[in-house]
């Protein structure tokens, strides 16, 4: 007996925690579900017939959290026979049979490196009425060539490899997402190809570690090179890529976003910390000084750069003396959004056994102190951009529209959120015919520490095929390569 009615097609649902990587892996695992048959169900439908669970490891509490979701689910799951529960991602890759122990309502665990093997694992459960545990230690094919249903119909994810070759003492990730592998540039300009094709103008390259993209087929430029190349992608407004690596960034890259017209003036580096002492005890290999003349080149060749990054507080050893030291780098760097995280011990990390671990009230406090001067920060470039004129990407689920204001909410190309409204009461409004994906030229009117706001009237408003394909509620869909594995209905 299962939960869909006789001769309907199983539903699905993806749940997913953590990074774009991951992220983008679910929009894998909907399509390969919708390749062998299964249908989406609606967020609001508590009884999907099969929920996965794509999850991370690298956030403190990313285990209770699972745990605590899997232990709501069992009574549901329990009126609903054939119901089916499957849990992968980090955690999956981690905890791997320890899931179904503490769990033993889950039907499939799976990990990073078998994605594709979702549909057959999900059809061996209900066949033997047991659960099934698959974890690979590296990849059975690359995940890029499996079929993926697309969230978004503007912007696209594209994996330019996977797997991270770094050492850093704090990050787990390496021994869940393996050593790095490379795509071939063909095979990602194809893909960025197809996503045009089917409307999408915004394209994110995503790596653990991009700028060290090419390391595997030996060729040092290649990340530049790439970015070049898809300049001459007809169709493709916009490009962006998370997250680079400090160590690797070489000036041919800083070159390439300038001279790259539909390349992006936006640039994620993760920063973790302004002490060089912590950086060493990280096991991040450069320097503050390093750091900072990276940004000082970017913003020599593109002054209107945006520069995003990622802070961890209060690694084990840090004295006030390399906090203050960090606060100091920030000031400096002048970021416009920054991720701040208060350091978390992630069992199997060499930092979890480390001496001089820091009470959690000195955490807290020094958490503080970082987000009040980022915010300091962000509101004064923020502020700066007051009279200026964006282009906005407009998007969907960015922030809620006003309907008193009317406004709608997208991405500068430099990756700020902006709140733009529709018109005034001179004008009428437009927001009838906007649509997400569309294209809007206005000016801002007011700067937040986190957001801009334009709440005159739209100097223009290009309607694309991306809000076209929003419109009719089409979502892009890449195919892969599936060989084998079984459908259902």
């Amino acid at each position: 007996m299962t939960t869909a009615a006789a001769g309907s097609p199983r539903t699905y649902q993806v749940r997913t925690y953590g990074c774009q990587m991951n992220v983008h892996d679910s929009e894998r695992i909907s399509g390969l579900l919708e390749q062998a048959g299964y249908v989406r169900a609606p967020q609001a439908d508590d009884t999907p017939d099969v929920v996965v669970f794509n999850t991370c490891a690298v956030r403190e509490n990313a285990d209770n959290r699972l745990y605590g979701n899997l232990g709501h689910l069992r009574p549901v799951k329990d009126k609903h026979p054939g119901m089916q529960i499957a849990v992968g991602g980090c955690l999956a890759q981690k905890d791997r049979g320890e899931i179904v122990r503490k769990a033993p309502w889950v039907d499939v665990v799976f990990g990073t490196h078998n994605i594709g093997a979702l549909p057959v694992l999900l059809e061996r459960a209900r066949h033997n009425a047991a659960a099934e545990v698959e974890i690979l230690e590296s990849l059975d094919v690359f995940p890029s060539t499996l079929p993926t249903r697309r969230e978004s119909t503007y912007a696209g994810w594209v994996s330019i490899s996977v797997g991270c070759n770094n050492t850093c003492t704090f990050c787990i990730v390496p021994s869940l997402r393996g050593k790095e592998k490379d795509r071939r540039p063909g095979d990602i300009l194809s893909e960025v190809r197809a996503l045009v094709d089917e409307g999408v103008l915004e394209v994110t390259l995503l790596g653990q570690n991009v700028n060290s993209y090419g390391v595997e087929f030996g060729e040092r430029y290649a990340f530049g090179k790439l970015l070049r190349a898809c300049g001459d992608i007809d169709g493709l407004e916009r490009v962006r890529f998370t997250s680079p690596h400090p160590k690797d960034f070489t000036d041919d890259v800083i070159a390439a976003m300038a001279e790259t017209p539909n390349v992006c003036h936006s640039l994620h580096m993760p920063l973790q910390s302004g002490s060089d002492d912590v950086l060493r005890a990280m096991r991040r290999s450069y320097r503050s000084e390093r750091y900072l003349g990276i940004i000082e080149k970017v913003r020599a060749a593109m002054p209107d750069a945006a520069i995003t990054t990622d802070i961890i507080v209060g690694f084990p050893g840090e004295t006030e003396a390399d906090f203050q030291r960090t606060l100091d780098v920030v000031r400096e760097a002048r970021f416009s959004s920054a991720f701040t995280f208060q350091y978390s011990k992630r069992p199997g990390t060499p930092a979890a056994t480390m001496d001089g671990q820091l009470p959690k009230q000195v955490v807290q406090e020094r958490y503080e102190r970082l987000v009040a001067t980022v915010e300091e920060i962000t509101w004064a470039e923020n502020k700066r951009l007051v009279g200026e004129t964006v282009e906005v990407l407009v998007a969907v689920g960015e922030g809620r529209k006003d309907e008193r204001t009317g406004r709608m909410s997208g991405r500068a190309r430099d990756g700020r959120l902006v709140h733009f409204a529709t018109g005034t009461p001179e004008t009428g409004s437009l927001a009838d015919q906007i649509r997400p994906g569309d294209i809007v030229h206005t000016v801002v009117t007011y700067a937040a520490p986190h957001h801009l706001n334009a709440d005159g009237a739209p100097l223009s408003h290009r309607r694309t095929r991306a809000g076209d394909a929003a419109e009719a509620g089409r979502s892009p869909r890449t195919p892969g390569v599936l060989l084998g594995l079984p459908t259902i209905g």
